[in-house]
This record gives C-alpha cells, sequence and structure tokens, in this order.
C-alpha cells in the first residue's frame, strides 16, 4: 500500500476506536477512496458496481444489525471488510453484524429491544413482532419505505406489505423468499422406492398411512419423527391473526370471516386423530411429546418449501436423495409473511440510511451472495456462467432472516434456479381473507396471556399424536373456556367484523 494510504489508514483505526458504532452510530470519514467495489467475475462488478449521490458525499453511517444463526463467522473480520468496503463505496454504509446463536437468541433479542439502544436493525418475526410494535420498540416507515427505498418497496407484493401493517401503520420490511407457506411431504427417496411407495401419488396424510407404515417396518424404527414443537402445519390454513394463540382463527378462504376454536374444526380434529394414529402405530416416536430437539434424518417428514428443496436442502441436510411432493394448498397471511422481517430502531438516527442498506442487500446481487454464501474468494467463487461455487457450506448466517430469495445467485451444482420454484408458489398461493388484519387484544390480554400457558401445556402431546384428541382437545378447551376463550373469540371477531367493513 502506498505511504499515504497506511497514513489514511491510521486515522482511520484511531477515529473508529472512537466511533459509535450500536444504533444511531455516527457518521464516520470513508474508508480509502482508492478502493474499488470488490466482486467476482467481471460482468457481476460491472452488474453491481454503480455508484450512487449518497456515497459520493464521502460520509459512511455504520448501522448495527442483530440477526439470528449460528453464531459469529470464523472469517468475520475479512468479510466485513470486504463486504463494507463495496457497500460504503455504493451507498455510504458499512454494517456491524451480531449473529447471535439460535439457543441464545429469544433472551438476547428480548434484551436488544428492551435496552432499545444496541442496534439500529433488528431480525423479528411474528412470534414477537406486534408486542415489540405495541412497546414502540420500532420505527414506523409507512411514510418513508416508499421515499427512502422505491426500489425494495416496488420489489415486493403489496400484500406483503399490508401484511406487516399494525393499526394500518408499517414497521417491518418482509423477506421476500417462500413468504407463502406451501408444505411437502419428503420422502427419503431411495427408502420409499424399495418398500415399493408411489410417492408422487400420495397428497393426504390419511394416505400417507400405509406407506409410513411399510417404512416403520422395514426400517425397525419411526418413519415420521416428530419432536416437543408437534406438527404445527396441521393448522396453517387457520389465521391466528397474529394472536400467539393457534387455538383462534379464521379458515383462510372463509368468506364469513368467522372467528373460531380452531382445534374443535371437523378437519383439524381428522388431522390430530391420524397422528394419534401413526403413534399408537410406532410410525411416530414414542418420547415425541418431550424430545427437545428435532432429528436430523426423518424417512419421511412434511416441512414447509418447495419440491426443488428436496435436492438443495432436504436431501443433502440428511445424506440421502430425497424428493418432495405438495400436500394441501399455498396459503399466504400475516403470520406466512412475518416468519422473516427486518425492524429499524425507533432510536435509529439514520432510519433512511437503514432502508437505503436494505433495498441494496434487497437488489443487488453481490451483496445478497456475500451475505447469504459468506466471503467471496473463501467460502465461494463466481463461475464462468455467472454462478456461484461453494467452497465451503458452514457458513453461520441464516440466509433466510435477511433479504430477498430472488437475488441470491444459483449455485453450480443443480441444473435448475430454485428460486423460481418459490416465486411460483408465492403467485399461486391464495392470500388469506384477513392479510392486513393483526388482532388488538388489549381488551382481552390476561385471558389471552391464561389460555396461551394452558395451550403450551397441552401443544407437545396434543401436536404430537401422543394423545387422544378425542379427549384432550375437550379438556384443553374446557380449561380455555374458563380462562376466558370465548371472550377472546367475542372481541376478535368484532374487530374482524369491523377490519372487513372498512375495506
Amino acid at each position: 500500500m502506498k505511504k499515504t494510504s497506511k497514513i489514511v489508514a491510521l486515522l482511520l483505526s484511531m477515529v473508529m476506536v472512537f466511533a459509535l458504532a450500536a444504533c444511531g452510530g455516527k457518521d464516520k470519514p470513508a474508508s480509502d477512496a482508492s478502493k474499488a467495489p470488490v466482486s467476482g467475475d467481471s460482468s457481476k462488478t460491472e452488474e453491481t458496481s454503480s455508484k450512487t449521490d449518497d456515497a459520493a458525499s464521502g460520509d459512511v453511517v455504520t448501522l448495527k444489525w442483530a440477526m439470528v444463526g449460528n453464531g459469529m463467522p470464523s472469517n468475520y473480520e475479512a468479510w466485513a471488510e470486504k463486504v463494507n468496503s463495496y457497500m460504503g463505496e455504493k451507498i455510504g454504509v458499512n454494517i456491524d453484524l451480531e449473529v447471535v446463536s439460535w439457543g441464545d437468541w429469544s433472551n438476547r433479542r428480548s434484551v436488544i429491544v428492551k435496552t432499545g439502544g444496541d442496534y439500529d436493525i433488528l431480525f423479528t418475526n411474528g412470534d414477537t413482532y406486534t408486542s415489540d410494535v405495541k412497546t414502540n420498540a420500532f420505527a414506523d416507515l409507512t411514510d418513508i419505505v416508499e421515499t427512502a427505498s422505491p426500489e425494495l418497496y416496488s420489489s415486493i407484493p403489496a400484500n406483503y406489505w399490508d401484511a406487516c401493517r399494525v393499526d394500518g401503520k408499517i414497521y417491518g420490511v418482509p423477506t421476500y423468499k417462500d413468504s407463502s407457506q406451501t408444505n411437502f411431504i419428503v420422502w427419503d427417496k431411495e427408502l420409499a422406492a424399495s418398500v415399493g411407495i408411489d410417492t408422487a401419488s400420495i397428497n393426504t396424510l390419511d394416505a400417507m398411512t400405509e406407506p409410513l407404515q411399510k417404512i416403520t417396518d422395514k426400517i425397525s424404527k419411526p418413519a415420521f419423527p416428530i419432536f416437543k414443537s408437534g406438527a404445527t402445519w396441521v393448522y396453517y390454513e387457520y389465521d391466528n391473526m397474529s394472536s400467539g394463540l393457534p387455538a383462534i382463527g379464521v379458515r383462510y378462504d372463509d368468506a364469513s370471516t368467522k372467528v373460531v376454536p380452531v382445534f374443535e374444526q371437523d378437519d383439524i380434529m381428522k388431522d390430530l386423530t391420524t397422528l394419534h394414529q401413526w403413534y399408537q402405530s410406532g410410525i411416530i416416536n414414542s418420547d415425541a411429546a418431550t424430545l427437545p430437539e428435532d432429528a436430523s434424518y426423518k424417512a419421511v417428514q412434511i416441512a414447509q418449501g418447495w419440491s426443488g428443496a428436496a435436492k438443495t436442502t432436504w436431501g443433502p441436510n440428511m445424506g440421502v436423495e430425497a424428493e418432495a411432493y405438495q400436500i394441501g394448498e399455498g396459503v399466504i397471511s400475516n403470520d406466512t409473511v412475518r416468519g422473516s422481517l427486518n425492524a429499524i430502531s425507533a432510536n435509529c438516527e439514520n432510519p433512511e440510511k437503514a432502508l437505503e442498506f436494505l433495498q441494496l442487500i434487497n437488489t443487488d446481487s453481490y451483496v445478497r451472495d456475500s451475505f447469504y454464501y459468506g466471503l467471496e474468494g473463501d467460502d465461494w467463487d463466481y463461475t464462468a456462467d455467472n454462478k456461484v461455487h461453494r467452497n465451503k457450506t458452514d457458513w453461520s448466517m441464516a440466509g433466510y432472516t435477511q433479504a430477498s430469495f430472488f437475488t441470491v445467485t444459483q449455485t453450480d451444482d443443480v441444473d435448475f434456479n430454485q428460486w423460481d420454484e418459490v416465486k411460483t408458489l408465492n403467485e399461486k398461493a391464495t392470500p388469506s381473507v384477513l392479510v392486513g388484519f393483526t388482532f388488538d387484544t388489549t381488551k382481552v390480554s390476561d385471558q389471552l396471556a391464561n389460555c396461551v400457558s394452558i395451550y403450551e401445556r397441552y401443544k407437545g402431546e396434543v401436536l404430537t399424536g401422543t394423545t387422544n384428541p378425542e379427549e384432550s382437545i375437550p379438556a384443553m378447551m374446557a380449561e380455555m373456556r374458563d380462562a376466558g376463550f370465548d371472550e377472546i373469540v367475542t372481541e376478535a371477531q368484532t374487530q374482524v367484523d369491523a377490519f372487513i367493513a372498512s375495506k
């Protein structure tokens, strides 16, 4: 490096010691202006290296982004230097990441939100999004998201933005990915073939019973292992209005928008009965209700995703060749969209720059690839035909938390672009009749908290087939009704009716 560059770098390091890298990080001098954006092959560089007026000002804003994953990458410093050099020149933004491990995320996220000052951008989802909005944790983006990040706004369907609204306002940027919920039966292909199963013809739970029993008998262990979270896909066709209580909801295609006790519905009881039969037959593991973690290998499973994930994700993760076929309809709801959001702190001093960064990661393929795959030249490289070759597969950031799937570059180990299928599934999915509606639980907060507590006690056994639903569901609902369940239904119905009338 030239002598003058070394001097600049020394001065930079001194400034950075005193810079505030957390929420509201102060503007700091730009990195060495002689550095050009670093990318892969020339076509990728040409595609993503145009400068913006903001970057030309010479100031770089550092924003802190907290997200969940497998912890901080081992090569984080080298990755950050490369990515921040590129983004600093392009939009005048650098990112300081905190990647929190899965086991620590719940507690760490709670601390981050409650302190309010240790982040600019936070990964969030439907589990806590509404409650955090109610505590004024997040910035209201309604009036600035379209002006500060027009490309981002236009790249995401309008009803996805509606799904993020709370009291009519937008507080989160949805990750445009498999944001509809489409479920697939995933099979160990070779094992299924060995017992003569025509997997392509099976698309209901009842139709799965005989094949699952064949596989269970062949391998002498459960073909359909479940852990204590249970088969949450059972009730996915019911919109729980972001209440946090799956026992209440409106069926996604019910034009009458009637709020019902979900677990008492005929279709749900039928599926729960099937699960119980599987449990009794040894198709489901006997310790399902208490097993703390999911099995790494499953002969058969039902999972949200797309058929191509059998080749790119499910199969490789299990070490087998897998195949997947759709079961049920695709649905879009507040909950499916809110499965991955990024919110900006209400205390962030630069919300427009935060939106500008979120726009970049959602629309610039080089930035997107860098967050999704890791450090170019180490974790991955671009190929001559503009695909990604992965040198490693242990990148610890969770790709689904970050940004659009549809700007992620295809890898060279498959001969198809899986994101094309994901987008098609989104387009084919049916929006819930309540997209955009969020239940204001203020008037029934105590009743809701009590019912959620009751549900948590029962769900492990109910959703794993451990108990007979003819007995456990009436018992659970009786306790919930004593705790005010019907009052919750009445209040929800009143708000749903008003929402529908206002449309």
